[in-house]
This record gives C-alpha cells, sequence and structure tokens, in this order.
C-alpha cells in the first residue's frame, strides 16, 4: 500500500471508515481480493511472489494494512517480506496490542515499514522508524511512505477529500473511489526528499500513481459497523491501463 486514510470512530455509523490505494511494479503478480481458503474469514488481496498482502479484514472483525517506509538506504536484500506481517495478523488472534509489541521487537527483519492492526478492542500501529507502538485515539488519519500523518502532499490533498466524503450520513465507496483517481502532481517544492530522485519524486506524488512499469495496482474501502457488520470493495486496475474490474463483499 502506497496511500491509505482512515477512520476511528468519527462516523455515527461506521467505528472504521478505510480507504486506499496500492501501488507496485505492473510486473509483480498479484491475486484480487478474495476469502483464503488456508485462513476461513480472511479476506484480502495476494502478492503472489512472497504470498502476503497489503491489507485484509476478517469475518470478525480484525483488519490490517500496510505501507513500505521509503528509506533507501535502510533497505537490504534477503529481508523477510513485509506482507508476512499482514497475513500472520490476519491469520491468527494475538490481541492488537501484543502482535504490535512482538512485530516492534522484529522490526530489524523486515524493510522500513509501517503496520495497522486492529482487533475491534483498539487500533495500533508500529513502524520501523517510530519510538515504540501506539495505540491510537479516535480521529481521522492518512498515512503513506512516510510514518503516520507526515503532511507529504498526497495525504494532504488525500486527508481534505477523505473527509468531505466522510461527512454525510451514509458515506458511499464510489465517493473514495473518486478522490483515490485524482493524478494530480505535486508542485516540485513541496516534493519530500527520500533519496530516489527528483524525477521518481514527481511520479510517485500523485494519490493515483501512473509511469511506464509501476504505478497504482488497485483501491480499496472498508466500512467496519459497530454491530460487526463490513462492507469491502476493491477496484483493480489493469497494469498501465484505466480498464478497472470492482469486486464488492458483505460480510
Amino acid at each position: 500500500m502506497c496511500v491509505l486514510f482512515f477512520a476511528l470512530d468519527q462516523h455515527p455509523r461506521y467505528r472504521l471508515v478505510f480507504a486506499a490505494n496500492r501501488d507496485e511494479a505492473y510486473a509483480r503478480p498479484t491475486a484480487p481480493s478474495a476469502w483464503w481458503d488456508e485462513c476461513p474469514g480472511v479476506l484480502a488481496g495476494r502478492d503472489l511472489n512472497a504470498g502476503g498482502t497489503w491489507m485484509g479484514v476478517t469475518r470478525t472483525g480484525r483488519w490490517t494494512a500496510l505501507t513500505n517506509v521509503r528509506d533507501v538506504q535502510a533497505h537490504h536484500e534477503g529481508a523477510q517480506s513485509r506482507g508476512d506481517l499482514t497475513r500472520a495478523f490476519l491469520c491468527g488472534g494475538e490481541a492488537a496490542e501484543q502482535y504490535a509489541a512482538r512485530v516492534f521487537a522484529e522490526r530489524a527483519r523486515y524493510n522500513p515499514f509501517n503496520l495497522l492492526v486492529g482487533d475491534g478492542e483498539a487500533v495500533w500501529t508500529v513502524s520501523s522508524h517510530t519510538e515504540a507502538p501506539e495505540r491510537l485515539a479516535p480521529g481521522v488519519y492518512g498515512l503513506s511512505n512516510a510514518t503516520l500523518q507526515v503532511p507529504w502532499p498526497k495525504v494532504t490533498r488525500g486527508l481534505a477529500a477523505f473527509e468531505q466524503a466522510l461527512a454525510v450520513e451514509k458515506p458511499e465507496p464510489e465517493a473514495f473511489f473518486e478522490f483515490l483517481r485524482d493524478e494530480t502532481r505535486a508542485p516540485d517544492e513541496v516534493l519530500p526528499e527520500t533519496g530516489v530522485g527528483r524525477a521518481w519524486e514527481r511520479v510517485l506524488s500523485p494519490l493515483f500513481i501512473t509511469s511506464a512499469d509501476y504505478g497504482t495496482r488497485a483501491s480499496m474501502v472498508l466500512l467496519l459497523d459497530a454491530e460487526g457488520s463490513g462492507a469491502f470493495v476493491e477496484r483493480t486496475f489493469a497494469p498501465g491501463t484505466l480498464a478497472a474490474t470492482t469486486r464488492t463483499f458483505d460480510f
């Protein structure tokens, strides 16, 4: 995942409203979201290279999402797949607080990451680039490839649109998909400096990324209500095109 927005206990109908874009190399094989056979009750997409996922939810309301931290110097070959972090939480039963603490203790095994885990009781964030895991208070949050709430241009732009889509009696997934499709590039003077070069920073600055071999592969919206029901909508894009397939799951 490369940019995501979520609201915790900020809507009278939903305890969680979540919207995100997943960006990846077009050549990396991916399976769309589906119920997993080996972990009954888990709904998630699948990275077919390493077997993990970037986000998912369970029938019991556990959910998780992952972004990479863009830190070129901290990247090392041979690291364990970050998709294992989300997969293990979805397929397990460990409380979010305990899981976050364990991941933090083992963070050196992975390339830089941000992880969100929610178990119905609390939502925790853990990152390779913070001092400790943190329990999140009710609020509205944005996350890209820095740490939580760092105001990169795409995060600032997306948060404003996310809050607008949230501020209705019944939020509709299409309103979130509309702003997630924004290809506006940020001006050079506000681009972050993450070690990938100015040209690549420009390419990566929109909410929806397009380039020759890398870009937004899917958009996702997740709604969880206080009674335990949920709706998950995923829109996948054919690599390098605007052709899209939408899948909807109610549980």
